[in-house]
């Protein structure tokens, strides 16, 4: 399954709220410096849907708040 996120890196409290059925907006504590906030949000959605976070890759979007994610075994 694809999902579509955006990630708000550098945030006070971290967030994770789903606008529609397949786009999240999530913020994140971590910076967006040598893939912290790309792995923090990988954390979180494998903690939503409760699979192991290597269930969880970013298509595209890595360099991007924008991202497609695919989450395996849903």
């Amino acid at each position: 399954m694809y999902i579509k996120i955006k990630v708000t890196p550098n945030a006070k409290k971290e967030k994770f709220e789903r606008k529609q059925e397949d786009f999240f907006e999530i913020a994140v504590k971590e910076k967006a410096k040598q893939n912290m906030a790309n792995e923090r949000a990988r954390e979180i959605i494998a903690r939503h849907f409760g699979i192991i976070k290597g269930k969880v890759r970013i298509i595209s979007g890595h360099r991007s708040p924008s991202k497609i994610i695919s989450v395996d075994n849903i």
